[in-house]
């Protein structure tokens, strides 16, 4: 009897601790993000909303994902975690979660399930491409041509790129093999599907390479995302590649003659992690905020001021107007259907098998 009521007291002390615990949540968070109007978005739609609802709770923003693994790596060797919640793009999610520094999650015990009962692990599908990785939105690398540039007949498919015949002028490309070698095998006949088969052989990248070597003349090479907007509004380019968010930007704020080409834009997805190693009542602030921000409305809420596409399918139907231009924003994003007709999804682990090798021999034809 006596044992018996040990246990019953240990028990009873037991759920009192995690019933405190449960309650103990730190009353501040530092986010990790990219600044600009990505990360404007993110507070509109997600932090001030939460903020609102917990007024006890300070939240900070820090624009240092660019940085995200290098400086978690710092932090973790020195056992001093200063951030809460970093939000990366997949390849760093993974990167970060095979070094054991972001913590890997239970899609159903971690995030809200949809409004019609749908589980989180459903509601995401393949965009939860990392067992630490929680998926925001959907971006992709398109392509935007001069509506005023391409004569009386516009471009429908990835392919105009290629057809100096029909479109002759200068394209803009981002100065790296990714999206390029796969664009140029799929212009050359190479079935979607078999892509990355053909582009892991040395013979598959000479093919690539020699599809690019029909433009490359004409190819104005960029490194950063603002360059193409700003060639396609000088006219000094008649189209070329960047992000779906640049050219919604140089599309509908700036009004310029420009549209845009969504055959096989390359999907990326870009969402949070939780670094390992928080005490528990930061851990428990950052729980408690992660399934309120990645919830159905809230990912559709985003949308409301970035044209990038929400990463649950149930998020789709809510997406309305852009809050300052008051347009209709579902066109605008590359997940709509409309858009997604003929898609690629970038992929990740290829990439990272064979990035460093194709870097060189990309870089190697550059230069010849």
């Amino acid at each position: 009897m006596k044992l018996t009521k040990t246990l019953m007291a240990s028990t009873a002390l037991t759920v009192a601790a995690g019933a405190v615990a449960a309650q103990d949540m730190a009353d501040s968070m530092t986010l990790v993000s990219w600044g600009g109007a990505y990360q404007a978005s993110q507070d509109n739609a997600y932090a001030k909303p939460y903020a609102e609802m917990h007024p006890e709770v300070s939240i900070s923003w820090d624009e240092s994902s660019n940085e995200a693994v290098a400086k978690l790596r710092a932090m973790n060797e020195a056992g001093n975690i200063t951030w809460d919640l970093v939000d990366v793009v997949a390849s760093d999610a993974m990167r970060l979660c095979d070094e054991g520094l972001a913590m890997e999650y239970d899609p159903d015990e971690l995030l809200a399930e949809a409004p019609d009962g749908t589980s989180a692990e459903d509601d995401f599908g393949d965009m939860i491409v990392s067992d630490c990785f929680i998926p925001q939105i959907v971006y992709s690398t398109t392509v935007g041509y001069r509506t005023d540039l391409v004569g009386d007949t516009a471009p429908t498919d990835i392919c105009a790129i290629f057809d100096l015949e029909a479109y002759p002028g200068k394209r803009s490309l981002e100065k790296r093999p990714i999206n390029n070698m796969e664009w140029a095998l799929y212009c050359d006949g190479v079935a979607k599907e078999d892509i990355y088969d053909v582009l892991e052989t040395a013979e598959g990248q000479d093919q690539a390479l020699a599809k690019l070597d029909t433009i490359k003349d004409n190819v104005v090479w960029w490194s950063a995302g603002a360059d193409t907007p700003q060639l396609l509004a000088d006219g000094e380019v008649i189209m070329g590649s960047t992000y779906n968010g640049r050219l919604f930007s140089v599309i509908e704020e700036q009004d310029q003659p420009v549209a845009m080409l969504w055959d096989m834009q390359v999907f990326d997805l870009d969402g949070w992690i939780i670094p390992t190693g928080l005490p528990e009542d930061r851990l428990a602030r950052v729980k408690d905020f992660v399934k309120f921000a990645t919830d159905t409305q809230r990912l559709a809420d985003q949308a409301a001021y970035i044209s990038y596409g929400p990463a649950r399918q149930s998020s789709a139907p809510l997406v309305g107007q852009h809050a300052e231009l008051g347009i209709e924003m579902a066109q605008h994003m590359p997940t709509d259907p409309e858009n997604a007709s003929n898609t690629l999804l970038y992929n990740y682990e290829f990439w990272a098998d064979y990035r460093d090798d194709i870097d060189a021999k990309f870089q190697a034809w550059l230069a010849q």
